[in-house]
């Protein structure tokens, strides 16, 4: 079976976070992993051997680096996102 688990790395303070959010909660999606790169001590180390950078939001589908906000919206637009997510 394919993880279509969602993870998000986010701060408290990230618009584009915000906006992630509110995208996936508009698809039917209740339920991810938030990662706040600012309150989880190593959490910025995280983010950085994870996905090579240093900018939230970060948003993985099981494995699968979808990469920010304008990434998932492309997804979205594209009409991939439902399918990624096993919908």
């Amino acid at each position: 079976m394919t993880d279509t688990s969602v993870t998000m790395y986010t701060t408290s303070w990230c618009g584009w976070c915000e906006r992630a959010n509110a995208l996936l909660r508009s698809r039917g999606i209740d339920t991810w992993t938030e990662i706040d790169v600012d309150a989880l001590p190593g959490g910025k180390t995280e983010l950085l051997e994870r996905t090579g950078g240093e900018t939230v939001p970060q948003i993985y589908i099981g494995d699968r680096k979808v990469g920010g906000f304008d990434d998932l919206e492309a997804l979205d637009r594209a009409g991939e996102l439902e399918s990624a997510l096993g919908m």
